[in-house]
C-alpha cells in the first residue's frame, strides 16, 4: 500500500504556471525500506525506485541491467523460427534479399543490424526506403512490383509492414515472398499471408515483448540467426558477435520512445556503452559533425543523433540513415553525416516557421485555445514537420493537437496529432474516419496520422472535439507534475545527481527523476534566442543552483521566471554541468509555481 502521498498539492501547489498540480510519486513505504536494506540505497533512491513500480526481487536486474538476466528466447516470438530458417536459406543460396525500411530512425537502425549481419556472413543486402511525400508509410503494391522487377528473390520489411495488407497481397500475386520484422499494434484476425510476421504485438505472440522497438526485435532475430547459422554449420569460421551492434538496437529504443523496461532496458543501457566507443562509422561521423563530446547518453541518441537521421526522412533523401548506419566506409559516413546536419538545419528553420503560424492560428482564432482538442491548417505546411509541431503544440497547451498541411492541387489535407496521457487520440481518429470525415487515419493513444479533404475540417474539428470531451476533461484535471524528491539549492549537487543516475536510463516506464525546489529567489535571469530563460536560484539553505528553462519566451512560466522579485517554487531536472571541469550540476525548469497563485 502506498504510504497517502499520492494526493495532489505537493507544496501546496494546485495550479502551477503551467496549469498543473504538483504531487509527490506514490510509493510503497515497506518496499523502500527493503530496497534500502538490499542494496544499501538512499532513501530517497529507494523511494524513487518503489514509486517506478521496481520489485524487490526485480531491483537487481533493474540496478544491473544485463542481457544474460533479461534476454528472451527467441523462439518464444511467433514466427521468429520461421523468419530465421528463411532468412538462412537465402542466405545459403545467395538469393537477392532487400530491406524495405520505414524512413525513421527504427527503420535505419533495424535495417543496418539486418543488413550488418548478412554482410558479416558474406552476402551484401539491398536497402529501399519509401519518400515520405510521394510513397507515404510502408510497403506499397507499386514499390513490391519496382522491387520484383529490379530482381529482388525476398523482402524483409523492418518498423512497417504487419498492417500493409494491399501490399502484401500484391507481393503474393507477383511471387515475391517478405518476411515481416514489425512493432506496430495489430487487431485480432490482422495476420497477412506472408512468409513470416515477427511482430511481438500480433495477437497470438506469446513472447510478451510488445514494449520493443523494430530495433530490438531486429536484435532477437540476430540471435535467431546466429542459432539458425550455428545449427547447420555456417558459422563454422565465427558468427557475427552481435553485441557489437547494440549500438543501433538502443538506437532504436530510444527515437522511437518505447518503454523501458525490462529487455529493453538492458538493450538501451547496454547499448550506450557500446556506442561509446564510437566504433560505427555512421554514428561516430554524425556526433562530430552534431559537436556532441563524452559517453553516449540517451540525450546524445535522443536530441543530437536522432532529428539528424530523422532529418533525411523529413526534409531530404529518405535513405540516408538506413545508408549512414550500414556503411564500414569513414569517407563516406563523413558525407553523409555533413548532409544530414544541414537537412537538420533546414528541417529546424521549417518546424520554426511552421510552429509560429499554428501559434497564431490558435491565438487568434476566437475560442481556438479553449477547445478540448486543437485543429490547425494551412496550404504547404511541410508534412515532414507536422509531427514536431503537433508536440511541441502538445506541451504548450496540454491538450491534444493535430497539424495538418493542405495540398490544395490534390485537395487533400496530411495530418499529425499528438495526444495529452489520458485521451486516446488514435481511438478518435479512427472513429473520425469511420464517420467517414478522413480519407484515411489511424494510430495510437498518443499519435495519430490522417488524411483529410479541407472543406471537412470544420466538421472534423467539431466531432473530435465532441468525441474527446470526457476523456479530455479528466486528463485535465489529472494534469499533475509528480515529483520524486524536494531539495535544496544546496543539496541539489553533483553526489545527489550522481545517486540518482543508478536508474538510468531513463525513458517511458521510468520518467526521469524531478526535483523541486521550495521559496527560491530568481537572480541575473537572462532571455536566450529560441525563447529560452537563463538564470541562478537561491534559497535559505545558502546555495546558489544554476537553471535553466527552454522554450517558455512566451509562457507565463518564462515571463515569471524573467523578474526578480518574490519567492517561487520550481520544479525541474538535474543535469551535470562539466563546464571548465567544474563537475557542478544546473537545474533544467519543468514547470514554476508562484505561491501567491497556488
Amino acid at each position: 500500500m502506498a504510504d497517502g502521498n499520492a494526493q495532489l498539492g505537493f507544496l501546496g501547489v494546485t495550479r502551477s504556471l503551467s496549469g498543473r498540480r504538483w504531487r509527490q510519486r506514490a510509493f510503497d513505504g515497506d518496499l523502500v525500506r527493503r530496497h534500502q536494506l538490499a542494496h544499501g540505497l538512499s532513501e530517497p533512491l529507494a523511494r524513487a525506485l518503489a514509486s517506478r513500480g521496481v520489485t524487490a526481487d526485480a531491483c537487481a536486474d533493474f540496478l544491473n541491467p544485463t542481457l544474460k538476466a533479461l534476454f528472451p528466447d527467441p523462439s518464444s516470438f511467433a514466427d521468429m523460427d520461421r523468419a530465421a530458417t528463411i532468412l538462412v536459406d537465402a542466405l545459403e543460396s545467395r538469393r537477392r534479399v532487400v530491406v524495405f525500411a520505414d524512413y525513421d530512425v527504427d527503420g535505419a537502425s533495424s535495417a543496418s543490424l539486418i543488413v550488418r549481419w548478412f554482410r558479416a556472413m558474406g552476402l551484401e543486402l539491398g536497402i529501399y526506403v519509401p519518400d515520405r511525400i510521394n510513397e507515404g508509410y510502408g510497403p506499397s503494391p507499386a514499390a513490391f512490383r519496382r522491387l520484383k522487377d529490379e530482381g529482388a528473390e525476398l523482402v524483409v520489411t523492418v518498423d512497417c509492414g504487419a498492417a500493409a495488407h494491399d501490399a502484401l497481397a500484391c507481393a503474393s500475386e507477383i511471387g515475391l515472398p517478405v518476411v515481416v520484422i514489425d512493432h506496430h499494434l495489430m487487431r485480432p484476425g490482422e495476420i497477412p499471408s506472408v512468409a513470416a510476421l515477427v511482430n511481438p504485438n500480433r495477437p497470438d505472440c506469446g513472447s510478451g515483448q510488445g514494449h520493443l522497438a523494430a530495433a530490438g526485435v531486429a536484435f532477437v532475430l540476430l540471435a535467431a540467426l546466429n542459432r539458425e547459422a550455428r545449427r547447420r554449420g555456417f558459422a563454422s569460421a565465427g558468427e557475427p558477435d552481435i553485441r557489437s551492434w547494440l549500438d543501433l538496437a538502443a538506437m532504436g529504443a530510444v527515437c522511437d520512445v518505447t518503454q523501458l523496461t525490462g529487455f529493453n532496458r538492458a538493450l538501451v543501457a547496454q547499448g550506450l556503452k557500446v556506442m561509446s566507443a564510437w566504433s560505427n562509422p555512421g554514428l561516430k561521423a554524425l556526433m562530430e559533425v552534431a559537436k556532441g563530446q563524452g559517453p553516449a547518453s540517451v540525450f546524445h541518441v535522443g536530441f543530437l543523433l536522432g532529428p539528424r537521421i530523422n532529418a533525411g526522412g523529413r526534409v531530404g533523401r529518405s535513405d540516408l540513415g538506413a545508408r549512414l548506419l550500414s556503411t564500414d566506409d569513414p569517407a563516406e559516413a563523413a558525407a553523409l553525416a555533413a548532409e544530414l546536419d544541414a537537412l537538420n538545419a533546414e528541417r529546424k528553420q521549417v518546424e520554426a516557421e511552421v510552429q509560429e503560424a499554428a501559434v497564431r492560428h490558435i491565438e487568434r482564432e476566437s475560442n481556438q485555445a479553449e477547445a478540448r482538442c486543437l485543429i490547425v491548417a494551412e496550404d504547404d505546411w511541410h508534412p515532414g514537420v507536422i509531427g514536431i509541431v503537433a508536440g511541441r503544440l502538445r506541451e504548450r497547451y496540454r491538450k491534444p493537437v493535430i497539424v495538418i498541411g493542405i495540398d490544395r492541387p490534390a485537395n487533400v489535407g496530411k495530418g499529425s496529432g499528438r495526444s495529452q496521457p489520458g485521451v486516446n487520440l488514435g481511438r478518435a481518429v479512427q472513429a473520425a474516419y469511420e464517420e467517414g470525415l478522413l480519407l484515411a487515419g489511424g494510430g495510437h493513444a498518443m499519435a495519430a496520422g490522417l488524411s483529410v479533404r479541407p472543406d471537412t475540417i470544420p466538421e472534423l474539428r467539431a466531432f473530435l472535439c465532441e468525441r474527446l470531451a470526457a476523456e479530455s476533461e479528466a486528463a485535465a484535471a489529472d494534469d499533475a507534475l509528480e515529483i520524486d524528491a524536494l531539495v535544496t539549492t544546496r543539496g541539489a549537487d553533483r553526489s545527489l545527481w550522481s545517486d540518482f543516475q543508478r536508474l538510468a536510463p531513463f525513458g517511458p516506464g521510468n520518467p526521469e527523476p524531478l526535483f523541486a525546489a521550495a521559496d527560491v529567489r530568481i537572480e541575473r535571469p537572462t532571455a536566450l534566442r529560441g525563447g529560452h530563460v537563463r538564470c541562478t536560484l537561491t534559497d535559505s539553505s545558502g546555495g546558489r543552483l544554476k537553471a535553466v528553462a527552454w522554450r517558455v519566451g512566451e509562457m507565463d512560466t518564462g515571463r515569471r521566471l524573467l523578474q526578480e522579485g518574490g519567492a517561487v517554487h520550481v520544479a525541474g531536472r538535474l543535469k551535470p554541468d562539466d563546464w571548465q571541469g567544474r563537475e557542478g550540476v544546473e537545474l533544467e525548469i519543468e514547470d514554476v509555481a508562484d505561491p501567491r497563485r497556488i
